[in-house]
């Protein structure tokens, strides 16, 4: 009896790593909620450089979203034995996860292009430093990404729960900064 109910208890307990996974996302979703309302509160106090958004910032959040959509695809055939698939997606998430950092500079190219340069009012700061955070944890995640496509090309095909868990994490930290882009872009497009 004793024993069911640990074999219970252990299969009903959230994976270590998944907890820490949570627990970070947890914790970035607060920074970023913290910033966004003081850009807010700043916003208030007047002395506000209107702007527009560079377009390019809007191409970029259509690479971010169709990078979910190719990991996901991704992990999808991984799970159902499609392995030329799986690593095809996932070389084509990092192609788009790197296509949108380096969109992402040329978006604050263009953004100093118009004037709206990093040190000349703080509404232009805020643009530069929210995205230029999201752009450093899309970089986490290209990192994990790399390790992620190390795998899929140097040890054999076979998925085991061990390895779609460990995936698993990589797809749902690359969902999340997706969301957050997605969820950021929004932001300003109300403030503007």
């Amino acid at each position: 009896m004793i024993q069911t109910v640990s074999k219970q208890y252990n299969r009903n307990k959230i994976h270590p790593h998944k907890f820490a996974l949570w627990v970070a996302i947890g914790s970035i979703i607060m920074m970023f909620v913290s910033i966004t309302s003081a850009y807010v509160v700043r916003r208030a106090s007047g002395n506000w450089y209107e702007f527009k958004l560079p377009d390019i910032f809007f191409l970029n959040t259509l690479v971010i979203v169709a990078s979910s959509v190719t990991l996901q695809l991704s992990y999808n055939a991984f799970v159902k034995g499609r392995e030329k698939m799986y690593k095809s997606m996932m070389l084509s998430t990092l192609v788009l996860g790197l296509a949108f950092v380096v969109l992402q500079y040329q978006g604050w190219v263009a953004l100093d292009a118009m004037g709206a340069t990093f040190t000349i009012n703080p509404s232009s700061s805020f643009v530069y430093v929210i995205s230029g955070m999201h752009a450093a944890h899309v970089l986490g995640g290209v990192a994990a990404l790399i390790v992620a496509l190390i795998h899929a090309f140097s040890l054999p095909y076979k998925p085991t729960q061990r390895r779609k868990d460990r995936f698993s994490l990589v797809v749902q930290y690359w969902h999340f900064v997706d969301v957050l882009w997605v969820y950021l872009i929004g932001f300003f497009m109300l403030q503007s």
